[in-house]
């Protein structure tokens, strides 16, 4: 296919030029939905003291600090991959010991997921000249021909939190936890360390989770190209004699004040290079 075919087109968009870009395109992905229900939460030496001698807990809050991810390619299914995801949460409870304010208790929850995907196939090793001190793996050398895993999440909704007594053997698989799959970073977020055993009033919650899941590969793409991109417009320096010159510039806050119904272009324009296509 020629050049002139390719961007026929675009001949009255100020298409000037073919050039190859390097980027990552998207093979496969998915979105999902998932409600996790009466996951552990692992509390702080702090926390697991104010629990046991809670009387009710309400779940403050959920945020993401890490999704551990790992790609293998499914067997007798070529161009498909497995892709396993480690999520690690920390959790912010209020922990009511009696009719006063409760305390806030903080700790960390795990949840794991697998889904398969395709990402294509590619037998080429990829390396770059980009430096990384003792970078060498010797478990991963062989795999840079895989795709990438990239996932989207936002922080959980919080849906409930209850207390669960020591002698209640309906959760008695809740201390299966593997310590070596807590990455030192993330036990690094709490102040203190985190209790995994004992007989301890335990804590169970329930979140719900929206994530998307997608495979990439780095591949080479001809597109259109019209000019570089050189800014029109002035940086806006501070001056020491007057600041309120510079507040004065600065445009009101419409958006903050009211936040706009959709996200949809304003200005769509005709034909192949419209305003949809860089949605």
């Amino acid at each position: 296919m020629s050049e002139n075919t390719l961007f026929n087109d675009c001949e009255n968009t100020g298409y000037e030029d073919a050039v190859c870009v390097h980027t990552d395109k998207i093979y496969d992905q998915c979105r999902d939905k998932d409600c996790i229900a009466d996951m552990r939460v692992y509390l702080t030496q702090e926390g697991q003291a104010l629990v046991n001698d809670a009387i009710n807990v309400k779940l403050r809050k959920v945020e993401i600090i890490w999704i551990y991810s790992d790609i293998e390619a499914v067997p007798f299914h070529r161009g498909y991959y497995s892709v396993d995801l480690k999520y690690f949460f920390k959790v912010t409870l209020d922990v009511y010991t009696g009719v006063g304010k409760p305390c806030k208790a903080v700790g960390l929850a795990t949840f794991d997921k697998k889904v398969i995907l395709f990402g294509s196939e590619g037998s080429a090793k990829v390396f770059g000249s980009k430096y990384s001190g003792n970078s060498f793996d010797a478990q991963s050398w062989q795999k840079t021909n895989m795709p990438k895993a990239v996932i989207e999440v936002v922080d959980p909704i919080a849906l409930s939190a209850k207390l669960v007594e020591p002698s209640d053997g309906c959760c008695s698989c809740c201390d299966s936890i593997d310590l070596s799959a807590i990455p030192s970073d993330v036990c690094g977020v709490f102040d203190s360390s985190l209790v995994f055993g004992g007989a301890d009033k335990r804590v169970l919650i329930t979140i719900g989770v929206f994530s998307i899941i997608r495979l990439e590969r780095s591949v080479q793409l001809l597109m259109p190209a019209y000019d570089f991109c050189v800014p029109d417009k002035d940086c806006v320096a501070a001056t020491e004699d007057n600041p309120c010159e510079l507040f004065d510039r600065i445009e009101f806050p419409v958006d903050e004040f009211f936040p706009p119904v959709n996200m949809e272009c304003d200005e769509p324009h005709g034909g192949c290079c419209g305003c949809g296509e860089h949605e």
